[in-house]
């Protein structure tokens, strides 16, 4: 007899231990590793939708085989959330059979990004395919070509599924099917969702899952929603336990079960020693609720307040994502935060304003620039918006990259390439070491900045004005060749030709702001000419742009410049460390630059030249005849020649006769401005016509002419 009972006993502890794994459906294997998923899914030939696991890394997957990397990282009552690593070699037609089956389909919150795409055929086969213009870094490979990023293609389902959510619309498979034709390759893919708020979730992907059937599937106490499925267009339901329930709530799976409430019967209680301590406990609940309900209505006060504003959070958060996704990468805050290390302390490059920049390693070993915006509500979101537009729709060698941006955990974080010798302000200021930056090269950065500025304005329509010209803003890269950037405060320009400037409220750096502008409102390209200005200054003297160390009138270098050149006295305020008394042609040229300065110091902004000008006479400048010095190989270990002809030696003589003129000439102008202007002297007025007409020859008047003259 024991021989028979033996082997009954064993099947039925096997079949005891099949029910418990299946959660209801004894054939069905619910865990992999430590991942469980709820019914209807699973990971054995038994379950109703059926996902693939590596039991040695708890690894589970969509579709046939785990190099698609469709890895399933949550499974909620309504969706089945995938993680999507970047990824060249994914095949897209591959793809989009695995993620479209008969109980699950990707719903219309998820954007792709795709690759390899036929360029000649891309625009006319699907309007939905937009350029991605900068490739995230990870991306780049020998296999990843063509990056374009999909836009969601939608179909409607017949029934709602899912009260209050806008989970009733998914991509559409046969429009997918034919952006197949066209590209070949499934980069990633973005989950943006606004149920409770703007939320966007990268390297992520969305299914919404369903059981074929109808309701009769479902168990006791169990509400239940049919609809009719997407992908075979029958008859489909969902399951889901009420409040006070535990289970999924399905008939196959662990159903809804109540939840047990332990049972009391206070009333002997009440009686006797014990009645005290119940009454002391009944005043500690009551004062417990009265707390409760007064914070609680603190709550929802301060969350009546604040829902206007998160309004206009999500509305900015979806135009970012609907015009900035596929201009510029996303990256994860997670990347971000390994790249500085955490945001150390000793990864801080510097502070500004506006936000914090740190020095960054990517995952590829790249060096990068990470700024971190301070304000994290609706302004400091417009703000990231508006550099992500405008820097990722202009090109220049000398404006700085942007490589991509971060906007989650309530943060807004711009990436940008990384420039290695700072900014043109700390090696004025001596920040970083005691070397001097010479005077060609000095030159040589405010030509190239001229020409980066005089871009914006002149090539890009519509033109774009930077608001916030300042030395900090200049980086320089290894071979101190500028980079102009922060273009959180630009603005687009007009377009037409009978509009000269657009009103606004003035904006940017106290010492480099415009004074018209900053009088009445009007931002032109001639405030960007006003800021320049300062920059010139800066490069001659060495000096901050407001400096509170100086005395009460020289506090503002450009006041204080206009007042020194203007006098025909810029030796007092020339950078002695630039000896420009060496040689004729490093005299002349630092003259014709403090000129140029002045007249970019007008305070009538018609009286200023164009930054197109500005470039002009400064390269012309430049190739005005010097050759390399030892200074110039002392400071930079490579430093190409711009020209061949050594300068000769200027005289007392023609130094006196050349400042006599200056001095002449500076009279006249301030003595015209001041009449214009009904003799107001303490304006930083520069320049009357003379300077105008020798703009087309910037050498026309200068020292080195006079010099050679006498």
């Amino acid at each position: 007899m024991r021989r028979l009972l033996l082997p009954l006993l064993v099947v039925l502890l096997h079949a005891a231990r099949g029910s418990s794994a299946g959660g209801g459906n004894g054939s069905c294997t619910r865990s992999c590793g430590r991942t469980s998923v709820p019914y209807p899914f699973g990971f054995s030939s038994g379950c109703t939708v059926r996902l693939g696991c590596d039991d040695a890394t708890g690894t589970a997957w969509l579709g046939g085989t785990t190099s698609l990397g469709l890895l399933v990282s949550n499974v909620t009552p309504r969706a089945l959330v995938l993680t999507l690593h970047p990824d060249c070699s994914r095949p897209l037609n591959a793809s989009v059979e695995a993620l479209f089956a008969d109980n699950y389909a990707p719903s219309a919150q998820n954007a792709l990004v795709v690759s390899l795409c036929n360029d000649t055929h891309a625009a006319a086969a699907d309007a939905h395919l937009s350029n991605c213009t900068i490739p995230p870094e990870a991306y780049i490979d020998s296999s990843c070509k063509s990056i374009r990023c999909l836009l969601p293609v939608t179909t409607k389902a017949a029934a709602t599924i899912g009260v209050g959510s806008s989970s009733s619309s998914f991509l559409n498979r046969s429009e997918m099917r034919r952006v197949g034709s066209v590209c070949s390759g499934l980069v990633s893919a973005s989950i943006y969702s606004n149920t409770a708020g703007p939320a966007l979730q990268l390297t992520a992907l969305e299914l919404d899952w369903w059981v074929q059937g109808r309701c009769g599937g479902c168990s006791s106490h169990a509400n239940c929603e049919e609809f009719t499925a997407p992908t075979t267009q029958q008859k489909a339901f969902r399951c889901e336990c009420p409040e006070g329930f535990d289970g999924d709530g399905y008939i196959a799976g662990a159903g809804c079960r109540r939840r047990r409430v332990p049972k009391c019967n206070p009333s002997k209680y009440i009686s006797g020693s014990c009645g005290k301590l119940v009454q002391i406990g009944l005043l500690v609940a009551g004062i417990f609720f009265g707390a409760m309900v007064m914070g609680i209505t603190c709550l929802v006060y301060h969350l009546l307040r604040r829902r206007s504003a998160a309004i206009r959070t999500q509305q900015s958060t979806k135009r970012l994502l609907s015009e900035a996704s596929c201009t510029v990468p996303f990256y994860t805050y997670r990347e971000i935060e390994r790249a500085t290390n955490g945001f150390a302390e000793d990864q801080r490059l510097g502070t500004g304003a506006y936000g914090t920049v740190y020095a960054g390693r990517l995952s590829n070993n790249r060096l990068v620039a990470v700024k971190r915006i301070k304000q994290r509500d609706n302004a400091g979101l417009d703000r990231v918006m508006n550099e992500v537009k405008l820097v990722s729709s202009v090109s220049h060698r000398n404006l700085v990259r942007l490589l991509g941006c971060c906007i989650e955990n309530g943060q807004q974080i711009l990436v940008y390439e990384f420039m290695p010798n700072g900014t043109l302000a700390q090696h004025l200021q001596r920040e970083r070491g005691p070397a001097a930056v010479p005077w060609t090269v000095r030159l040589r950065i405010a030509a190239e900045t001229a020409r980066a500025v005089a871009y914006l304005h002149s090539e890009v329509h519509p033109p774009i004005y930077h608001r916030d010209i300042k030395s900090s803003n200049i980086l320089l890269d290894h071979e101190y060749n500028s980079k102009v950037a922060d273009f959180g405060l630009s603005r687009m320009g007009m377009t037409s030709v009978d509009s000269s400037h657009i009103s606004t409220a003035p904006q940017g750096t106290p010492g480099y702001v415009d004074p018209q502008y900053h009088q009445n409102f009007h931002l032109s390209d001639k405030s960007d000419v006003y800021s320049f200005g300062v920059v010139l200054v800066e490069i001659i003297t060495a000096m901050k742009a407001v400096d509170f160390s100086r005395v009460g009138s020289e506090v503002n270098l450009a006041q204080l410049a206009v007042d020194r050149i203007g006098r025909g006295c810029l030796d007092d305020i020339v950078d002695p460390y630039l000896d420009p008394h060496r040689d004729a042609w490093t005299l002349t040229s630092i003259h014709k630059v403090a000129e140029l300065a002045f007249r970019c110091l007008a305070f009538h902004s018609e009286m200023r030249p164009s930054m197109a000008e500005v470039a002009d006479e400064l390269e012309q400048i430049q190739v005005s005849g010097w050759a390399p010095s030892t200074d110039d190989a002392a400071f930079m270990s490579t430093t190409s020649s711009l020209c061949s002809s050594a300068p000769s030696r200027c005289t007392d003589k023609s130094w006196e006769t050349a400042k006599s003129r200056r001095q002449q000439a500076a009279a006249n102008a301030v003595a015209k401005q001041d009449a214009a202007k009904g003799a107001v002297a303490d304006s930083p007025v520069s320049v009357q016509e003379r300077w105008f007409s020798d703009r087309s020859s910037p050498s026309s008047n200068s020292l080195l002419r006079n010099s050679s003259m006498n």
